[in-house]
């Protein structure tokens, strides 16, 4: 491989999403422990037929704070660089859910200094009508570049990478 095609080959996303129906909502334990209703495996069945089960927690982001229920239609999305069970169907610990939204896309990934995401598929030109907020809801005080976000859009351009000006901004910040 020469030096010239490593340069310019996209890189693996941070975050893999899996679009579907929830099928089932099942309350779950970790370990020993009992399932104390805070944690639960969502099975997923995506437009192929497929099952996919998602352990969510209270430390996955629900976008606008939904109300999960079997029949939605929802995308999950899960980091690429955490371990999973090699069993079927396959199980992931959902990192963030987006329901389904009618006129609007969501991204979620890491965004570098120059607010490009990872596969350099997307690039975000922020103006001051573009709202930023932390998980909880609160504003981000600071710049978003260099950070995982979800990205709320309508439209994108057509080049390479697409570019937007996001509705808004959600910075999934580091647990500390």
């Amino acid at each position: 491989m020469d030096m010239q095609s490593g340069r310019n080959r996209r890189r693996e996303k941070s975050y893999q999403g899996v679009q579907g129906v929830i099928v089932s909502m099942e309350p779950t334990q970790i370990g020993n422990r009992r399932a104390d209703g805070c944690m639960q495996y969502v099975g997923l069945e995506d437009q192929d037929g497929n099952l996919v089960y998602f352990q969510v927690s209270p430390a996955t982001f629900v976008l606008d704070f939904v109300m999960l229920q079997e029949g939605m239609t929802v995308t999950m999305y899960y980091r690429t660089d955490e371990p999973v069970p090699l069993i079927y169907p396959p199980q992931y610990r959902a990192a963030v859910v987006v329901p389904q939204m009618s006129g609007q896309r969501v991204d979620v990934d890491y965004y570098n200094h120059s607010l490009v995401n990872r596969d350099m598929t997307l690039q975000l030109n922020l103006n001051s009508s573009v709202e930023i907020t932390t998980t909880n809801n609160q504003r981000f005080m600071g710049n978003p570049a260099g950070n995982d976000l979800v990205v709320v859009y309508s439209t994108s351009t057509r080049s390479i990478p697409a570019q937007t000006t996001p509705m808004r901004i959600i910075v999934l910040c580091r647990q500390q």
